[in-house]
């Protein structure tokens, strides 16, 4: 009870203190009509709030988003799903479902009645014009009396998540020239050259067909282990991403930062629908170990990863870039598409010490400003072997990336 009275809405507590008051009012000019008149307006909410407090609806919510990641600016539906499972039918009931104000606000029901064992289903719509992970829910379910006098609140647990990714625009299909990389295994070293028990086996990496596991080396080992003479040459990509506040400009979905992530998005959908297993690195190098299988849902981890990617503090790339480097092995071999802002010269120099061996390098400078100081850093890393891609916003992108796979690119 002490719950329910504070679920009393303006109006109950208006009775309230009308009741009281006439009450009072009562005692001291002696007026029993009047007394009459004061306890029925005070008991009237009494009543509704123990009639209110003691309901017992028993009730089961069920929801689903459709789909649970989509991109910026485009639509997704709730669908809600709301049982009576108690042998009473239910009174006035005010639905609400949270929503983040950036996906339009609260969406708000008012069902009359729902009819023992019956059920309503529900439905809304989500739109953002920003990126990001975003929690709908919980229900909540509020109590009224017809009088309108007590509104009590109960709340579900269930919580669904919905992602908002970036801008993914479609590229000209082709792969990358030199996109193709081994794993400094001799190709020409093959299983009629050497014999089972001369096979030199390695751990299973993700990607390794598994026809080439090595059984007698797994059961030696006690772990997955594959032919190296037998293993095909992969196809990977690493995709760098520079989040340093310093590097970009404006704020919102125009920002430069904004059509990096939307770039970085887009390049890296198309390479995953390649077949390119994907690398995502970022200037702080925090986020190195964000994979991709290839083709797997068209790279839906590494956009898991930029819905949700925000400026760094940092004020210097020496992080991200030895991460990118690795150890010198499989990790720096490759397609190597580097996403920047503002790109000085002393940068460049150190972004093009980033390839190495027969890796691939393309940059793709995003400057709106069409500054001089990138100007001069794209111009340094194309004379160390890089291919440069300047863009003003994600929509030059389809048409500046239609040489990167021939190898030719336009000033």
């Amino acid at each position: 009870m002490k719950v329910a009275l504070g679920a009393l809405t303006t109006r109950g507590r208006s009775f309230v203190a009308a009741g009281l008051t006439a009450v009072a009012c009562a005692f001291l000019l002696g007026e029993q009509d009047l007394l009459r008149a004061g306890m029925l307006i005070l008991v009237l909410p009494l009543l509704a709030t123990f009639a209110v407090s003691r309901t017992r609806y028993r009730l089961a919510c069920a929801r689903r988003l459709g789909p649970s990641r989509l991109p910026v600016g485009h639509e997704a539906r709730a669908e809600l799903r709301l049982e009576n499972v108690s042998r009473l039918p239910t009174g006035l009931l005010l639905v609400e479902d949270r929503v983040p104000y950036t996906l339009g606000g609260r969406a708000r029901f008012v069902l009359d009645r729902i009819e023992p064992v019956g059920a309503r289903e529900l439905s809304y719509r989500l739109r953002s014009d920003v990126r990001g992970r975003f929690k709908v829910g919980p229900l909540t379910v509020r109590l009224a009396d017809p009088f309108g006098l007590v509104e009590l609140a109960r709340s579900f647990s269930l919580t669904d998540t919905l992602t908002v990714t970036p801008q993914v625009v479609q590229l000209p299909a082709g792969r990358v020239l030199g996109a193709w990389s081994g794993d400094g295994e001799s190709r020409a070293r093959t299983v009629s050259t050497a014999g089972e028990d001369d096979v030199a086996p390695r751990e299973y990496r993700r990607g390794d067909d598994l026809r080439r596991v090595h059984w007698r080396s797994t059961a030696r080992y006690g772990e997955l282990m594959v032919r190296r003479e037998e293993q095909q040459w992969q196809s990977r990509a690493t995709i760098f991403l520079d989040t340093r506040r310093s590097a970009h400009w404006g704020e919102g979905p125009g920002s430069s930062f904004e059509q990096a992530v939307s770039v970085a998005a887009s390049i890296g959908v198309h390479l995953a629908e390649e077949g390119l297993s994907l690398r995502f690195v970022t200037d702080t190098g925090e986020h190195a170990e964000v994979t991709s299988a290839p083709g797997a849902a068209a790279g839906g981890e590494l956009l898991d990863a930029l819905a949700v990617i925000t400026h760094s503090r940092a004020s210097t790339l020496v992080p991200g870039l030895g991460a990118v480097r690795g150890s010198g092995g499989r990790d720096s071999e490759g397609l190597i598409v580097a996403i920047f802002g503002v790109l000085s010269p002393a940068e460049a120099r150190s972004v093009a010490s980033a390839r190495r061996g027969t890796a691939t390098g393309v940059a793709v400078v995003v400057d709106p400003s069409d500054s001089g100081t990138s100007a001069e850093g794209a111009a340094f890393l194309r004379g160390s072997g890089w291919r440069v891609l300047r863009l003003a916003s994600i929509g030059d992108l389809p048409a500046a990336w239609a040489g990167v796979h021939q190898g030719v690119l336009a000033e």
